[in-house]
């Protein structure tokens, strides 16, 4: 029996995990893992724990000698809770995460067997660099990395069947310095939109010391059976469906979306919540999707750099958690053809140390202004460097959805909603260039009042925006679910932080000449708002109409990784990086290899994912089928039965040695094409060639010919578990 007829036998005695031990209130359970305020207060000295707080809050650098008690503290507290080993937790540029296992255990000088833990083994650590994507800036045998704690991250304990690790957040850094993570380079960009946001806020409030992004992530996944997915190559391999007819119903009823939860899924739901309560990621919402098998969760908003470290965790943990339930879950952004794809759409704001958030209207004219200052400013970010965003977004798995009738096309735009439309308008139309007492009149007007109260709601979504406000913050919804939250946040930090920058010297040099702040701030949002609104826009991103209407203004509309990613090496996006201290150029040009890099091997690896099914799956089962026929057809003429009788079967054949021909052919032609692009020595010109010759000239048309197949060839024959399958069975 095949592994396909094996699963689907299988299907009704899948046992549920026991997840009786997540009926506790949340509350008694969340944050029990994580080595957090409350906890450090238990197990430090108030030396220890002032010393802590001020590296979490100030950023100031732990002193070695506090790095000591410290590291005692969480080792008494880990101990406690029957962990043996500890690990630096990192964010390589792989898309994973990475952890290497120590123990507490040591011998001493004289033999004697200890448990220690040292405030330099949880300052820093020196794992092996050789074999994690460096983009050229180490050769091989210069192997060395360092690992470095993170502060404002805080320590927390993974359970994995009997065992726990106590896991350090860290950055990864070469041997000379170099980034080679996600979370140094995000936190350099906070740390310079803080900078800049600060000076800004304080031309409305002194008292204003700090400001934080924060991030609100809602993680889009699918879940099918274990059996049947280990009955997909394409999906053990590439983390999508290369061939699949599509199911006669799909998501054409819309009954999936927030409908009732399937038990089994529901089941294990509870399960990764349970896990990810203990860590203390503050999931709020599940729910049902639009796609068949589709789901959703999102937690609260949390500063951006925990929030990332919360969702590249959780990533983990729900694949981790979904094996025990008989299920996998599918992070990929397009695993199924015809069926909406999966995004992490990325709410994303600005808190101050004073509790306000920037991007919500306030109720008197001055914090009005203040908001006003930092949504253009947020709209100009986005507008000057559209092309540095979209490359923050690229990838191989985040090109089969961007565009594709169910997700913000790859045209970066802005919608803000009719009401802030207005506002805005009415600001160019009542700021005049000239300064007089008559502009002080729109400093007056209540912003708040012109708008209606449930802003949340007036602003709407629009799902077809790639960038949209929705009340208090803006939803970066092009960001795709398997991603790292990190780079595109990194982007946006930077990118706000930049024209935040500018914006001050704009009025500065007006205040300079002698012009009221007030009425100086006034002057340059208007001529922000005059400069970018261009990338503004109201209506449907999925229409035709758009495309042609982005043309004529001048917006770029980049459809594929490899040129996408040229937007991270031009002297514009060098110098952004660069005055901001997030990365130096050999970094950018680093990640661009790198990124590169990973586009050729994941095509390339779906290429001959595709090449392998087709010849070993496919043609034979086609092959047999055809035969079948063939003795069917030859019986029936040996009886000297009429043509009448077997003329349908002989046109069945006809088709089905038609697409057998076409498929063989044109799989010879894609490996003999792929063989021509593993010789080109230049990853761009090589990733635009897998691009053009490999997946563009050949995935949709085998596709297309091995679909047919699947129609026509007997279901007892065809050993690929099918769409319905996969997407409607529990």
């Amino acid at each position: 029996m095949s592994i396909r007829f094996t699963a689907l036998n299988n299907l009704g005695n899948t046992i549920q995990a026991n997840n009786s031990q997540n009926s506790a209130k949340i509350t008694g359970i969340f944050g029990e893992n994580v080595f957090n305020q409350a906890t450090a207060r238990k197990h430090l000295s108030d030396e220890a724990y002032k010393s802590l707080q001020s590296s979490i809050k100030a950023s100031q650098k732990v002193d070695r000698e506090m790095a000591n008690q410290i590291a005692t503290g969480i080792r008494s507290w880990a101990e406690s809770k029957g962990v043996t080993h500890f690990t630096h937790w990192f964010q390589p540029l792989t898309g994973t995460t990475a952890e290497k296992h120590d123990s507490f255990f040591t011998i001493k000088s004289d033999g004697t067997p200890i448990e220690q833990f040292e405030g330099d083994a949880l300052i820093q650590q020196e794992p092996d660099a050789s074999s994690f994507p460096s983009g050229g800036i180490r050769a091989t045998f210069e192997a060395r990395g360092y690992t470095a704690w993170d502060p404002s991250s805080p320590p927390f304990i993974i359970d994995i069947g009997s065992g726990s690790t106590l896991c350090i957040p860290t950055i990864f850094v070469s041997y000379t310095g170099e980034s080679l993570d996600y979370k140094a380079p995000l936190l350099k960009a906070t740390e310079a939109l803080n900078k800049a946001a600060v000076d800004v806020c304080n031309y409305f409030d002194k008292n204003i010391s700090r400001v934080t992004p924060t991030l609100g992530w809602e993680q889009e996944y699918f879940v099918i059976d274990e059996g049947l997915f280990n009955a997909r190559p394409d999906l053990i391999l590439c983390g999508r469906t290369v061939f699949g007819h599509s199911s006669a119903k799909n998501q054409q009823l819309e009954d999936h979306y927030f409908g009732s939860i399937p038990e089994r899924v529901y089941a294990y739901m509870r399960d990764f919540e349970y896990e990810a309560y203990k860590l203390g990621i503050p999931l709020r919402t599940r729910h049902n999707e639009v796609a068949p098998a589709q789901f959703e969760c999102a937690p609260i908003f949390e500063e951006v750099n925990l929030a990332v470290d919360h969702n590249t965790l959780l990533m983990d943990i729900m694949a981790r958690v979904a094996t025990r339930h008989g299920l996998r879950v599918l992070l990929h952004e397009k695993p199924f053809a015809g069926i909406n794809g999966s995004g992490k759409h990325n709410n994303w704001s600005m808190a101050t140390d004073t509790g306000v958030n920037l991007l919500a209207p306030g109720k008197t004219p001055k914090t009005n202004l203040m908001f006003l200052t930092f949504f253009v400013n947020t709209i100009k970010a986005v507008h000057d460097y559209a092309d540095i965003l979209r490359a923050a977004i690229a990838s191989a798995p985040n090109d089969h959805r961007l565009g594709a009738n169910e997700a913000p096309p790859a045209i970066i735009s802005v919608f803000i909603g009719q009401y802030l439309s207005k506002v805005l308008e009415d600001i160019k139309e009542r700021v005049s260039a000239k300064f007089d007492e008559q502009d002080e009149s729109m400093l007056k007007i209540d912003i708040h009042k012109s708008i209606p109260e449930l802003l949340m709601d007036n602003t709407d979504r629009n799902r077809t925006s790639p960038f949209a406000f929705t009340g208090n913050k803006f939803e970066f919804r092009a960001v795709g679910s398997s991603a790292n939250c990190a780079n595109p946040m990194t982007v946006l930090n930077v990118i706000v932080a930049e024209t935040l920058k500018q914006f001050k010297k704009d009025v500065d040099s007006l205040i300079e000449k002698g012009e009221k702040k007030e009425i100086a701030i006034m002057h340059i949002i208007r001529e922000y708002i005059d400069s970018s609104e261009k990338v503004l826009f109201e209506g449907d991103g999925y229409s035709e109409e758009w495309e042609k209407e982005a043309e004529r203004r001048g917006l770029a509309n980049v459809k594929t990784t490899p040129l996408a990613l040229d937007a991270m090496i031009t002297e514009k996006a060098t110098e952004l990086f660069e005055n901001n201290n997030v990365y130096t150029p050999v970094e950018l040009e680093a990640r661009h290899e790198i990124e590169l890099e990973k586009y050729i091997k994941k095509v390339q690896i779906e290429s001959r994912i595709m090449g392998e099914l087709a010849t070993s799956h496919i043609l034979p089962a086609a092959i047999r089928y055809q035969n079948t026929l063939i003795a069917n057809i030859k019986g029936l003429k040996e009886l000297n039965m009429p043509e009448s009788a077997w003329s349908n079967q002989k046109q069945i054949l006809d088709k089905i040695a038609d697409l057998i021909s076409k498929t063989s052919d044109l799989v010879e032609k894609m490996i003999a094409a792929r063989k021509i692009c593993n010789n080109m020595d230049d990853n761009r010109t090589k990733a635009i060639a897998y691009q053009s010759q490999i997946k563009d000239a050949f995935f949709d048309t085998i596709r297309y010919n091995v679909d047919k197949l699947e129609l026509l060839v007997d279901d007892k024959e065809w050993y690929l578990p099918k769409y319905r399958e996969m997407l409607f069975l529990r």
